[in-house]
Protein backbone atom coordinates (compact mmCIF):
# COMPACT_ATOMS: atom_id res chain seq x y z
CA UNK A 1 0.00 0.00 0.00
CA UNK A 2 1.49 3.38 -0.99
CA UNK A 3 2.69 5.62 1.78
CA UNK A 4 2.83 9.42 1.67
CA UNK A 5 6.22 9.48 3.37
CA UNK A 6 8.72 6.81 2.26
CA UNK A 7 10.80 5.29 5.01
CA UNK A 8 13.96 5.31 2.91
CA UNK A 9 15.26 7.94 0.51
CA UNK A 10 17.98 6.70 -1.85
CA UNK A 11 20.25 9.55 -2.96
CA UNK A 12 22.46 9.07 -6.03
CA UNK A 13 24.98 11.74 -7.10
CA UNK A 14 25.76 11.67 -10.82
CA UNK A 15 28.19 13.08 -13.36
CA UNK A 16 28.35 11.65 -16.88
CA UNK A 17 26.67 8.38 -15.83
CA UNK A 18 24.64 7.50 -18.93
CA UNK A 19 26.27 4.04 -19.11
CA UNK A 20 25.13 3.06 -15.62
CA UNK A 21 22.24 5.10 -14.27
CA UNK A 22 19.38 3.35 -16.07
CA UNK A 23 20.47 -0.04 -14.81
CA UNK A 24 20.51 0.89 -11.12
CA UNK A 25 17.35 3.04 -11.22
CA UNK A 26 15.31 0.44 -13.08
CA UNK A 27 16.25 -2.07 -10.40
CA UNK A 28 15.39 0.31 -7.57
CA UNK A 29 12.12 1.12 -9.31
CA UNK A 30 10.87 -2.35 -8.37
CA UNK A 31 10.89 -1.27 -4.72
CA UNK A 32 8.44 1.62 -5.09
CA UNK A 33 6.72 2.87 -2.95
CA UNK A 34 9.07 1.55 -0.26
CA UNK A 35 11.76 4.00 -1.31
CA UNK A 36 12.12 7.48 -2.73
CA UNK A 37 14.71 7.82 -5.51
CA UNK A 38 16.59 11.13 -5.68
CA UNK A 39 19.22 11.89 -8.31
CA UNK A 40 21.45 14.96 -8.01
CA UNK A 41 23.52 15.76 -11.09
CA UNK A 42 26.68 17.82 -11.03
CA UNK A 43 26.67 19.08 -14.61
CA UNK A 44 26.46 16.11 -16.99
CA UNK A 45 26.57 16.85 -20.70
CA UNK A 46 25.60 13.32 -21.77
CA UNK A 47 22.18 11.65 -21.42
CA UNK A 48 22.36 11.06 -17.66
CA UNK A 49 19.64 13.55 -16.80
CA UNK A 50 17.18 12.40 -19.46
CA UNK A 51 17.64 8.78 -18.44
CA UNK A 52 17.33 9.48 -14.72
CA UNK A 53 14.11 11.45 -15.18
CA UNK A 54 12.38 8.30 -16.45
CA UNK A 55 12.73 6.59 -13.07
CA UNK A 56 13.69 8.99 -10.28
CA UNK A 57 11.06 10.52 -8.02
CA UNK A 58 13.15 13.68 -7.87
CA UNK A 59 15.82 14.90 -10.27
CA UNK A 60 17.99 17.93 -9.50
CA UNK A 61 20.89 19.71 -11.16
CA UNK A 62 23.44 21.74 -9.22
CA UNK A 63 25.83 24.27 -10.71
CA UNK A 64 29.00 23.15 -8.96
CA UNK A 65 30.48 19.66 -8.92
CA UNK A 66 31.38 17.86 -5.71
CA UNK A 67 30.16 14.54 -4.40
CA UNK A 68 29.63 15.81 -0.85
CA UNK A 69 27.76 18.84 -2.17
CA UNK A 70 25.47 16.64 -4.30
CA UNK A 71 24.76 14.26 -1.42
CA UNK A 72 23.92 17.10 0.94
CA UNK A 73 21.61 18.66 -1.62
CA UNK A 74 19.76 15.39 -2.09
CA UNK A 75 19.45 14.93 1.66
CA UNK A 76 17.78 18.34 1.99
CA UNK A 77 15.17 17.31 -0.57
CA UNK A 78 14.53 13.87 0.93
CA UNK A 79 11.29 12.89 2.64
CA UNK A 80 12.59 9.64 4.13
CA UNK A 81 13.48 9.08 7.76
CA UNK A 82 16.48 7.04 6.60
CA UNK A 83 18.91 8.22 3.92
CA UNK A 84 20.81 5.75 1.75
CA UNK A 85 23.67 7.20 -0.30
CA UNK A 86 24.40 5.05 -3.33
CA UNK A 87 26.85 5.46 -6.21
CA UNK A 88 25.44 5.46 -9.73
CA UNK A 89 27.21 2.24 -10.74
CA UNK A 90 26.28 0.27 -7.60
CA UNK A 91 23.63 -2.44 -7.61
CA UNK A 92 22.01 -3.34 -4.28
CA UNK A 93 20.18 -6.59 -3.73
CA UNK A 94 16.47 -5.92 -3.44
CA UNK A 95 16.45 -7.08 0.19
CA UNK A 96 18.57 -4.10 1.23
CA UNK A 97 15.47 -2.20 2.42
CA UNK A 98 14.53 -4.95 4.84
CA UNK A 99 18.08 -5.23 6.16
CA UNK A 100 18.53 -1.47 6.57
CA UNK A 101 15.23 -1.15 8.42
CA UNK A 102 16.18 -4.09 10.63
CA UNK A 103 19.51 -2.42 11.43
CA UNK A 104 17.86 0.80 12.51
CA UNK A 105 15.32 -0.98 14.68
CA UNK A 106 18.19 -0.79 17.17
CA UNK A 107 17.89 2.78 18.40
CA UNK A 108 21.62 2.88 19.20
CA UNK A 109 22.49 2.58 15.50
CA UNK A 110 22.80 5.88 13.63
CA UNK A 111 24.69 4.81 10.50
CA UNK A 112 25.46 1.65 8.56
CA UNK A 113 27.56 0.37 5.67
CA UNK A 114 27.98 -3.08 4.14
CA UNK A 115 30.06 -5.35 1.92
CA UNK A 116 30.95 -4.12 -1.55
CA UNK A 117 31.88 -6.59 -4.29
CA UNK A 118 32.68 -6.11 -7.99
CA UNK A 119 30.34 -6.89 -10.87
CA UNK A 120 31.72 -9.24 -13.55
CA UNK A 121 34.77 -9.63 -11.37
CA UNK A 122 38.29 -10.67 -12.26
CA UNK A 123 40.10 -12.91 -9.79
CA UNK A 124 42.41 -10.18 -8.45
CA UNK A 125 39.41 -7.89 -7.95
CA UNK A 126 37.54 -10.53 -5.94
CA UNK A 127 40.57 -11.01 -3.69
CA UNK A 128 41.02 -7.27 -3.14
CA UNK A 129 37.35 -6.58 -2.41
CA UNK A 130 37.15 -9.44 0.08
CA UNK A 131 40.28 -8.12 1.77
CA UNK A 132 38.96 -4.54 1.82
CA UNK A 133 35.60 -5.57 3.30
CA UNK A 134 37.40 -7.46 6.07
CA UNK A 135 39.71 -4.50 6.64
CA UNK A 136 36.80 -2.08 7.03
CA UNK A 137 35.09 -4.40 9.52
CA UNK A 138 38.31 -4.79 11.52
CA UNK A 139 39.31 -1.12 11.56
CA UNK A 140 35.75 -0.13 12.49
CA UNK A 141 36.29 -1.71 15.89
CA UNK A 142 38.67 1.15 16.69
CA UNK A 143 37.47 4.01 14.49
CA UNK A 144 34.15 4.03 12.59
CA UNK A 145 34.45 3.74 8.82
CA UNK A 146 32.05 3.40 5.98
CA UNK A 147 32.01 2.33 2.38
CA UNK A 148 30.97 5.36 0.41
CA UNK A 149 29.46 3.16 -2.29
CA UNK A 150 26.63 2.43 0.15
CA UNK A 151 25.98 4.26 3.38
CA UNK A 152 22.74 4.48 5.33
CA UNK A 153 22.06 7.03 8.05
CA UNK A 154 19.14 8.22 10.12
CA UNK A 155 18.18 11.61 8.75
CA UNK A 156 17.80 13.26 12.14
CA UNK A 157 21.42 12.47 13.03
CA UNK A 158 22.69 13.40 9.57
CA UNK A 159 21.11 16.82 10.01
CA UNK A 160 22.43 17.17 13.54
CA UNK A 161 26.05 17.00 12.31
CA UNK A 162 25.31 19.15 9.23
CA UNK A 163 25.84 16.34 6.74
CA UNK A 164 28.94 15.77 4.65
CA UNK A 165 31.92 18.12 4.78
CA UNK A 166 31.83 19.82 1.38
CA UNK A 167 35.45 20.97 1.71
CA UNK A 168 36.65 17.37 1.30
CA UNK A 169 37.20 16.20 -2.30
CA UNK A 170 37.20 12.57 -1.10
CA UNK A 171 36.97 10.60 2.17
CA UNK A 172 33.82 12.56 2.99
CA UNK A 173 32.24 9.21 3.82
CA UNK A 174 34.83 8.26 6.46
CA UNK A 175 34.65 11.74 7.93
CA UNK A 176 30.86 11.47 8.21
CA UNK A 177 31.05 8.07 9.87
CA UNK A 178 33.52 9.35 12.47
CA UNK A 179 31.39 12.38 13.36
CA UNK A 180 28.25 10.25 13.51
CA UNK A 181 29.93 7.91 15.98
CA UNK A 182 29.75 10.69 18.57
CA UNK A 183 25.95 10.30 18.47
CA UNK A 184 25.59 6.52 18.33
CA UNK A 185 26.85 3.37 16.61
CA UNK A 186 27.99 3.16 13.00
CA UNK A 187 27.66 -0.51 12.13
CA UNK A 188 28.62 -2.93 9.37
CA UNK A 189 25.70 -4.98 7.99
CA UNK A 190 27.48 -8.30 7.53
CA UNK A 191 24.73 -10.07 5.59
CA UNK A 192 24.24 -7.26 3.06
CA UNK A 193 26.31 -6.92 -0.11
CA UNK A 194 26.10 -4.39 -2.94
CA UNK A 195 27.85 -4.76 -6.28
CA UNK A 196 29.80 -2.06 -8.13
CA UNK A 197 31.33 -1.89 -11.57
CA UNK A 198 35.09 -1.55 -10.80
CA UNK A 199 35.77 0.96 -13.55
CA UNK A 200 38.41 2.97 -11.67
CA UNK A 201 40.46 -0.14 -10.94
CA UNK A 202 40.34 -1.21 -14.57
CA UNK A 203 41.14 2.16 -16.11
CA UNK A 204 43.68 3.46 -13.59
CA UNK A 205 45.03 0.16 -12.28
CA UNK A 206 44.39 -1.64 -8.99
CA UNK A 207 47.80 -0.89 -7.47
CA UNK A 208 47.72 2.80 -8.35
CA UNK A 209 44.22 3.21 -6.90
CA UNK A 210 45.20 1.46 -3.67
CA UNK A 211 48.32 3.62 -3.29
CA UNK A 212 46.28 6.79 -3.85
CA UNK A 213 43.63 5.66 -1.36
CA UNK A 214 46.29 4.82 1.23
CA UNK A 215 48.12 8.15 0.90
CA UNK A 216 44.87 10.11 1.07
CA UNK A 217 43.69 8.16 4.10
CA UNK A 218 46.98 8.55 5.96
CA UNK A 219 46.96 12.29 5.28
CA UNK A 220 43.34 12.49 6.41
CA UNK A 221 44.13 10.71 9.68
CA UNK A 222 47.19 12.87 10.40
CA UNK A 223 46.13 16.26 9.03
CA UNK A 224 42.35 16.06 8.74
CA UNK A 225 42.36 16.32 4.95
CA UNK A 226 43.44 14.10 2.01
CA UNK A 227 46.36 14.83 -0.30
CA UNK A 228 44.15 14.78 -3.40
CA UNK A 229 42.57 18.11 -4.29
CA UNK A 230 40.11 16.46 -6.63
CA UNK A 231 38.89 12.91 -7.18
CA UNK A 232 38.97 12.59 -11.00
CA UNK A 233 35.91 11.14 -12.71
CA UNK A 234 36.44 7.84 -14.53
CA UNK A 235 33.93 7.11 -17.28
Amino acid sequence: MPTEKPLISVIIPTFQEEKYITSVLSKLNKLKPQIEMIVVDGGSSDKTIQMAKKFANKMYQINKRGIARAKNYGAKKANGDILVFLDADVHPNLDFVKKVLRTFNDTMNVGATCNVMPLHAKSNEVFFFHFYNCLIRFVSRFRPHCQGKFFAVKKEFFQRINGFNEDLPCLEDHDLAFRLSNLGKVVFIRDLTVYEFPRRFRKVGLLKVVITWSMDYLSFMLKGKPISNIWPAVR
